[in-house]
């Protein structure tokens, strides 16, 4: 299949403004989920692990999809870059939202993840798979090779924070409580930070604009996020500690 760069450098740079979008469109309040919930008498509730599981799954099948319906899936880099993606999805899809302890979603909210979702995982399934020119010395090269064992450090974080948040609570419980152990020692978001990690190594393992405006999109939706967690935590437990920043250990 051919590679239409203007379709990746628009689709790239929608997100990065959608990403901007979000960062000044919710400086005083938060997308309503979770503990930031305003419920309405006219919101459609959808349990969590199915809100999950359906808003994760695009971004797992289009590159799958797409892996199917092409040809040129041939070099190592190439194949693991896309595995790696669809690693995270496949256990955000099967793992994490089966195991998820959360409150219902509001069906808005989670029809306007799954569109993201959607085009998150064809802009990067179709970037890799026909834009990308990896020769075979890429693969053994240190950005590669550091940007993978970035996302992999990434991802062992936000696993080990969510273990950490799901055990805070015991089944259909409602409760908020001060997370601790980990990165939780250091940052109200240790989850959000881990997710952070993985895709900045993920964009710095392709090199790539897709994945640098996913990356970035990510820190524009997270970073206010974990902002508004870490004052959460501050306001309703005397006790927490002053030392512990928002997202990023020791600086915010």
């Amino acid at each position: 299949m051919h590679c239409y760069e203007n379709v990746v450098s628009y689709l790239s740079c929608g997100m990065l403004l959608a990403g901007l979008f979000h960062l000044i469109n919710h400086r005083k309040a938060q997308t309503s989920y979770g503990r930031h919930m305003k419920l309405s008498s006219t919101a459609r509730m959808v349990p969590a692990r199915v809100a999950w599981f359906l808003q994760e799954m695009p971004a797992l099948l289009m590159p799958l999809l797409l892996m199917q319906l092409s040809h040129q899936y041939s070099t190592m880099g190439r194949a693991l870059l896309l595995k790696t993606f669809c690693l995270h999805y496949f256990q955000r899809t099967f793992v994490y939202s089966l195991l998820t302890r959360g409150q219902p979603f509001p069906l808005g909210v989670m029809a306007t993840a799954g569109f993201f979702c959607s085009l998150n995982g064809f802009l990067q399934g179709y970037y890799l798979l026909h834009c990308a020119q990896f020769d075979e010395e890429w693969s053994v090269g240190y950005r590669y090779i550091i940007g993978l064992l970035v996302f992999y450090t990434g991802m062992v974080i936000n696993i080990h924070s969510d273990y950490i948040l799901r055990n805070l609570r015991k089944p259909n419980e409602i409760v908020y409580r001060v997370p601790a152990g980990g990165l939780f020692e250091y940052v109200s978001g240790a989850n959000y930070f881990g997710e952070l990690v993985e895709w900045f190594g993920f964009a710095l393992a392709t090199w790539s604009l897709p994945a640098l405006s996913y990356a970035a999109f990510s820190i524009c939706f997270i970073g206010p996020r974990a902002f508004y967690h870490h004052r959460f935590y501050k306001e309703h437990f005397k006790e927490y500690p002053k030392f512990r920043k928002a997202l990023i250990p020791f600086i915010f």
